[in-house]
């Protein structure tokens, strides 16, 4: 053809084909293909491990093959933030095409037990590329498909009529992009396997998707369009067996489930691992034939639900993982040798066939337990369930409930008024989740808090109970309340607020208080926040504000009253956030009058920077900013952390600095230390909030001589450590790790970083062993500390809870003119902790309302 024509030209002019292979590599042996489906290299013009497989050649290949192929069905099921297709191709015979839907319906009927178990082809479901710089797990689905549309024969045949294959591709397209744009900026024509060189470089940040989240960690946070998009398609479809393919670091050998024995979580059936291990010998057998190093039970787990081979596990599928050592940019040197993209390809598509073959193989079984699994969720189902409420901010509750939803939960909204776990829940603005559901363990999963594990080693975070990360209020109850409707969570506009006589007024507690806030800045109107609870005056009676609510007086505006008014409507109805119009600026309670500047402080329009890179944590900085770029709509700077040198900091008005190594030069660090009290506002979570108490807060300072102890006095030396094997290293080092656990704090509800906070009871997510100090000379300085019983849902050993019992979680400081706040934890974890994220846009808006006290404390 054509293409390979070229192809061989382009090879005579010097192009690298030493790493290519053509499409009979990829063949299977004995298997007849039809000629006339078109290779990958016939349509790109060029053959895999060549050059990286790029984005749309790789859609519109797949695409070209749908239209030609009576076997294969391709829908687009959404889009990335970049506006790129993610695929879902449906792949099985021309007679099962064409009663698709029926086929479906009675699936879901088999699993449920109201259909036989031969109602229907089995239902299996491929993942590929969720990771954008691992190459092979995406690459993989152009031989897959490649396979199904024109392999001939009995045997292809035969798991057409009884296999819907549902091929979901790619799962992460503006990773993949960042990776195949990174290798091909460093390709050059002569091979090149040094792992130094820069073409094998990029492996975090083009994992991630556009705002840096690890999207494999997504299956149970569903922040992201990726992970919306595939899990409606999942549970259209509740497929029996679902295959994950990664890649790992290049010196590994191949892996795949069942994966580690003691690490699989509870709600789990021992039967899936069983049956995970049967498929595995499938695996075993090819891999054997091609003397192919591999392992299958170590390192990866399937504890932590919210992955793409454990999720599955917990909604009544069995999930297999595939991990291949990396080729990076198209083959490395390792210590097992050369490691080639092609090969890594060509291994995750006959462990597809070897998945598909193997499920069919065991269908009774698989049949078996995908029934037994449901009925016994029947049985363990009781007529009670969960309630929950979001005081003040019906959004944060409504995002849960979408939550819900998108993981097929069924959830309804109270029809009377519910008192439990010593709180009242409130019909019309509270929420009921049955447990009378078949997918219950997804919900015990959702709701239970667990503290005791049977092996305290995590691949992942151990605790997630989500109504935590959400800061709701929430119980169990053991009898189904009244009901009134079901609950979808759609986003609820507010009311259009009166032309305002006097001024604005609006609560600080909605979700998207501070996304309203930034619009008003933006426009270059004036506000100004409440440090104390009022009462106004408004055209629709009197209402009750809380500490933080925002006040925009008609007086002294440089801005018309014709413009002010779009803007609050536009706050009503895309933010959701109530807006009252003042009357007056006399107010019924006792020195909180409108005008009173000490009660009612004047803001400015935060003009943020947040570092990244060069060590610091990619994944927290995207987090931090897919909050406020994508949550709040507010711009925010990147600048890599080595960068930070070449800023004039006098444009600024914030520097966020995340997790990882965030050592500064001195220069640079003095150069903060003087743009802080010049007014400037230092937000460092994590391990900057370690690096920022030592060097920009001075508590590093070295003790004088009279406070260090005398090596040669009595001073009681400590124990020799006990003797230990060697065998338990892995468990002892993990011991007094935190594996991603929620713990308590109490919140200050009256300082500046409280507000809009309805009680003092917040969790937190905390990953990091160390604790921040308390201030010796502020006892105002912690507006969040853990409480003295602090772990609230997943594992921390007792010797660190006792570290961190009563120590700060937040620290927030005045340096002269300026604001330095700390933060143990990340407050956006995941994109998904909706209770700690007021903290972050609190340290925002409210920095400068941070005082520095004046008494004297130091005898107290």
């Amino acid at each position: 053809m054509l293409a390979r024509l070229i192809a061989a030209v382009s090879i005579l002019l010097g192009s690298s084909s030493a790493l290519a292979e053509p499409v009979s590599y990829f063949q299977v042996e004995g298997v007849q293909y039809d000629e006339s489906v078109p290779a990958y290299e016939d349509h790109a013009g060029y053959e895999i491990g060549e050059r990286p497989v790029r984005m749309a050649e790789m859609v519109s290949y797949l695409r070209g093959l749908a239209a030609k192929s009576d076997r294969i069905v391709v829908e687009t099921i959404g889009y990335s933030h970049e506006r790129r297709p993610l695929l879902s191709l449906i792949v099985t015979s021309p007679a099962n095409h064409a009663n698709l839907e029926s086929i479906r319906q009675a699936h879901l009927a088999r699993a449920e037990g109201r259909a036989a178990p031969d109602a229907a082809p089995m239902v299996l479901w491929l993942n590929f590329g969720v990771h954008g710089a691992e190459t092979s797990g995406m690459e993989a689905a152009v031989p897959v498909v490649y396979h199904f549309a024109a392999a001939q024969g009995a045997a292809v045949e035969n798991q057409l009529d009884n296999a819907v294959m549902i091929f979901t591709v790619p799962f992460n397209p503006d990773g993949h992009t960042r990776r195949i744009d990174h290798v091909d900026t460093y390709w050059s024509y002569a091979d090149n396997s040094d792992p130094n060189d820069a073409a094998h470089d990029l492996w975090v940040e083009a994992r991630t998707n556009h705002y840096w989240f690890d999207l494999n960690r997504q299956w149970l946070l569903l922040t992201q369009p990726e992970s919306q998009a595939w899990i409606k398609q999942w549970h259209k479809w509740k497929p029996m067996l679902s295959v994950d393919y990664h890649e790992m670091g290049s010196h590994s050998p191949y892996y795949f489930h069942p994966g580690e024995e003691k690490r699989k979580n509870p709600l789990i059936p021992d039967r899936a691992r069983e049956l995970a291990y049967g498929i595995a010998e499938r695996h075993a057998a090819y891999l054997d034939g091609e003397k192919h190093l591999y392992t299958t039970e170590e390192r990866f787990d399937n504890y932590y639900i919210g992955k793409g081979s454990t999720y599955p596990q917990i909604n009544g599928s069995l999930g297999i993982l595939f991990e291949a050592g990396a080729a990076r940019g198209g083959a490395i040197q390792t210590e097992r040798g050369l490691v080639k993209t092609a090969e890594n390809v060509r291994t995750q598509f006959r462990t597809a066939l070897t998945s598909i073959q193997g499920a069919l193989d065991l269908r009774q079984e698989i049949t078996a337990y995908q029934r037994d699994f449901f009925a016994q969720n029947a049985r363990a189902a009781t007529s009670g369930g969960w309630v929950f409420t979001a005081d003040g901010d019906p959004e944060r509750a409504a995002r849960f409930v979408r939550l819900l939803n998108m993981h097929d939960i069924e959830v309804s909204t109270l029809g009377s008024n519910v008192t439990a776990g010593g709180r009242d829940f409130t019909a019309g603005t509270s929420y009921f989740v049955p447990m009378s559901q078949t997918n219950n363990r997804m919900i015990k999963g959702i709701f239970e808090r667990v503290t005791s594990f049977e092996e305290n080693i995590f691949y992942d975070v151990s605790g997630w109970t989500l109504p935590l990360t959400y800061d709701l209020d929430y119980a169990q109850v053991s009898r189904t309340p009244a009901l009134a409707e079901r609950a979808l969570g759609a986003f609820k506009s507010a009311p259009s607020p009166d032309v305002a006589p006097y001024g604005y007024v609006f609560d600080w507690s909605h979700t998207y208080a501070p996304r309203a806030l930034n619009r008003i800045l933006s426009k270059g109107i004036m506000a100004r926040a409440a440090t104390e609870g009022t009462i106004v005056r408004t055209t629709r009676g009197e209402v009750e504000l809380g500490r933080g609510a925002i006040f925009v007086p008609l007086d002294r505006q440089e801005v018309s009253q014709d413009e002010i008014h779009p803007v609050m409507e536009t706050i009503a109805a895309q933010d959701g956030v109530p807006v009252f119009a003042a009357t007056s600026g006399l107010t019924p309670v006792p020195g909180r009058d409108l005008g009173a500047s000490n009660i009612f402080r004047a803001l400015e329009k935060p003009k943020v920077v947040l570092a990244y890179g060069d060590g610091l944590a990619f994944y927290d900085a995207g987090e931090v900013w897919w909050t406020l770029d994508y949550g709040h709509k507010m711009p925010v700077t990147l600048v890599r952390k080595d960068d930070l040198g070449r800023l004039d900091w006098r444009d600024y008005t914030h520097l966020i600095m995340v997790g990882g190594n965030p050592k500064l030069p001195e220069e640079l660090t003095k150069s903060l230390q003087g743009w802080i009290k010049q007014g400037g506002t230092l937000i460092a979570t994590r391990d900057s909030a370690l690096w920022a108490e030592k060097t920009v807060l001075g508590s590093n300072e070295k003790k004088g001589e009279d406070e260090v102890k005398d090596a040669d006095s009595n001073t009681e030396q400590p124990a020799p450590v006990e003797r230990r094997d060697f065998a338990e290293i892995g468990l002892r080092d993990a011991e007094h790790v935190i594996g991603g656990a929620i713990f308590a704090t109490d919140l200050d509800t009256s300082h500046p970083l409280g507000f809009g906070y309805s009680d003092r009871d917040l969790p937190v997510h905390r990953n990091v062993d160390f604790t921040l100090k308390r201030p010796e000379k502020n006892p105002y300085a912690v507006p969040v500390e853990y409480t003295s019983d602090p772990l609230l849902s997943g594992y921390s050993s007792q010797k660190r809870l006792d570290e961190i019992a009563g120590t700060p979680s937040v620290v927030a400081q005045r340096l002269e003119g300026g604001t330095v706040i700390l933060m143990a934890d990340n407050p956006v974890f995941r994109g998904t902790y909706a209770g700690t994220e007021k903290l972050l846009m609190n340290a925002l808006f409210f920095s400068g309302l941070i005082d520095r006290p004046r008494g004297d404390y130091s005898e107290e």
